[in-house]
């Protein structure tokens, strides 16, 4: 019994998603109210029912009474979670007692994360944004909503399943050797050819990573490129775990975990092929990969589990991602599966994305503009902040030309942008005043409608990619190195660290999670719950006590750290539970305890998705 659903403050729909069970009794709730001789109502129509009356109750006691409220329970036990963004209004429910407010608060900034990550600066805009949700064409719309939905239930699934997106750190293989190779090898060979080859349509490749699962393998950026945030590295595992889905819990065999502790390296490959021996291309028969020890086997059955969706390989995403420039910066991202399980990732500068930074220099000002004047500022109080409208006048005006030079449509933005001028600045204009509160508004909607015509996923053109050829040589380079890895790889990602060799040192350890916020990394043992695996936990039903207790400790401890509590230890039964938070200096040196502000009831949760609440 779920559903999380987005509108407007019109109560328009602009997305929903239900499970099931939900839609079943939405179903059997509006049905049963028709005539006879009448079909079912369209579903969204009767979504569109049920939630209007929520919707509208919202809008008016936001322009009443400037307040919303934040959550509420029916009679019959369905929580309600709501919040709103700008013009959007986020409702998530539950009606299975399976996710608690937090949980469904959590999903809400998810959704709106991933939203951001797919629309970039439209996203500031209402009736932009609008347009993106919720396409006239309903083919469009449906192909959109499905994209969507389907985003959200990976990370229902790996929020479930996966200790990284439980505590929202990204997991790295431990293996210093190979990764080291690896890292060395994308900087050196990958990413240096695709930069220098004129096929590659003017992008520039700023960042590559190998995944293992949802592990990191290796990772390189550029010197030219910003720093990749924690947030957005969680966002895009999730963009390629919805592409190449791992089928987390199915995919062991018993033979591959029948030794309860598997050895940190199971064997030394053999040196990579020559030139001559490399991987065929993808459109050949696949190679055949072998482990050199015979004790630790891989079946060929539980690989064929990993299902690849077929795609064209050489479309890539559009994704908005932060820099140092722009927070929401145009990137192409681009997913080449290895093999099930084991992709490469791609995210490269786009032609042209010197627009997006002028864009929000400009966004931005006018935000400040409008921030000032419903504070109450005038004159000039109003133009104070840097840069001020007056300094950005001239620089917006050659924008203007240069962009209308560029086949952007322009004329909306150079109407509003003469009708701002003539209130703000001629003799018989109001000045800066709130009067100028929507044309500044007006300034915001074309600025960012300027934006959605360069970046929008629809205005990308088979030609401004990398050549195919060119992803081909790239999948084939990375094939190569890792031919002799993969399986190991693959086993790996599942038992990454063993508790074998930390027990001598403390005695009756039975799970830990370590996580260094600095950097958004997280080491622990692998919880592997199915019933026909055996593991340090034993099987099935004591892996899956011990990770629902785990995952229970992890809500409590952040909803302590939300009060301003750093160490937190409970007892239940024969079982000890502790979370700790400390800081340290660059030096490893432990730095004494401070005071964690309490954070208010509707802010972002804990985490490092939706929100570095850490930094």
């Amino acid at each position: 019994m779920k559903c999380l659903l987005v509108a407007n403050e019109s109560a328009e729909v602009l997305f929903y998603w239900t499970d099931t069970e939900f839609e079943q009794q939405v179903q059997k709730q509006y049905g049963v109210s028709q005539e006879e001789g009448e079909g079912l109502p369209a579903f969204e129509d009767s979504i569109n029912t049920l939630f209007a009356p929520i919707i509208i109750s919202c809008s008016t006691m936001v322009d009443r009474l400037m307040d919303n409220y934040t959550s509420f329970s029916t009679e019959n036990n369905h929580i309600y979670v709501l919040h709103q963004f700008e013009e959007c209004l986020y409702i998530a429910v539950n009606g299975d007692g399976d996710e608690t407010k937090e949980d469904l608060k959590r999903k809400i900034y998810v959704m709106k994360k991933l939203i951001e990550i797919m629309f970039g600066m439209v996203t500031f805009s209402g009736a932009l944004l609008r347009k993106e949700l919720r396409p006239r064409d309903t083919e469009q719309r449906n192909r959109l909503w499905k994209k969507l939905r389907s985003l959200l239930e990976t990370y229902s699934r790996l929020r479930e399943n996966d200790q990284s997106f439980l505590v929202e750190a990204v997991e790295r293989l431990i293996h210093p050797t190979l990764c080291e190779q690896c890292i060395e090898f994308l900087e050196r060979r990958l990413v240096q050819q695709i930069n220098s080859n004129m096929d590659r349509a003017g992008e520039e490749v700023l960042h590559a990573f190998i995944l293992v699962q949802t592990k990191m393998l290796a990772f390189y950026s550029s010197r030219s490129a910003s720093s990749l945030s924690n947030s957005d590295l969680l966002a895009l595992i999730i963009l390629v775990q919805d592409l190449y889905p791992s089928k987390i819990g199915l995919d062991d065999t018993p033979e591959e975990l029948e030794n309860s502790s598997i050895p940190d390296v199971f064997y030394t490959p053999e040196p990579s092929p020559p030139e001559r021996e490399s991987v065929r291309p993808r459109g050949d028969s696949p190679p055949v990969f072998q482990f050199v020890d015979p004790d630790v086997q891989m079946a060929e059955d539980s690989l064929q589990t990993l299902e690849v969706p077929t795609s064209d390989p050489s479309a890539p995403s559009r994704v908005f991602l932060e820099a140092k420039e722009c927070p929401m910066m145009p990137h192409s991202m681009y997913c080449l599966s290895l093999c099930p399980g084991i992709t490469l990732v791609l995210l490269t500068k786009i032609p042209n994305s010197h627009v997006a930074v002028s864009a929000y220099c400009f966004l931005e000002t006018f935000v400040k503009l409008e921030k000032r004047l419903c504070e109450g500022h005038e004159g000039a109080a109003a133009m104070r902040g840097q840069p001020s409208i007056q300094e950005q006048r001239s620089k917006l005006e050659k924008f203007i030309k240069a962009w209308a030079s560029m086949d952007i449509q322009t004329s909306q933005l150079q109407n509003v942008w003469t009708d701002f001028k003539n209130k703000a600045f001629s003799r018989s204009g109001s000045g800066f005043t709130r009067d100028l509160l929507p044309s500044c508004r007006n300034m915001k909607t074309q600025l960012c409608g300027v934006y959605r015509q360069f970046f929008a996923t629809e205005c990308m053109g088979s030609s401004q990619r990398l050549a195919p050829h060119l992803q081909e040589r790239a999948l084939n380079m990375v094939q190569e190195k890792l031919i002799h890895w993969k399986d190991f790889l693959l086993v790996k990602s599942k038992r990454n660290i063993t508790m074998v060799s930390y027990l001598e040192e403390f005695p009756g350890l039975i799970h830990f999670i370590y996580v260094d916020r600095s950097d958004g990394r997280m080491i622990a043992p692998s919880l592997n719950v199915t019933d026909h695996t055996v593991s340090e936990l034993g099987k099935g039903p004591l892996a899956d006590f011990i990770k629902s207790k785990v995952w229970s400790l992890v809500a409590t401890a952040q909803q302590y750290l939300q009060k301003g509590y750093t160490t937190v230890t409970l007892r239940d039964g024969d079982y000890f539970y502790c979370y700790f938070l400390w800081f340290e200096n660059e030096t490893g040196y432990k730095l004494e305890v401070i005071d964690i502000p309490s954070s208010p009831d509707d802010g972002a949760p804990v985490g490092m998705l939706t929100c570095d609440y850490y930094r």
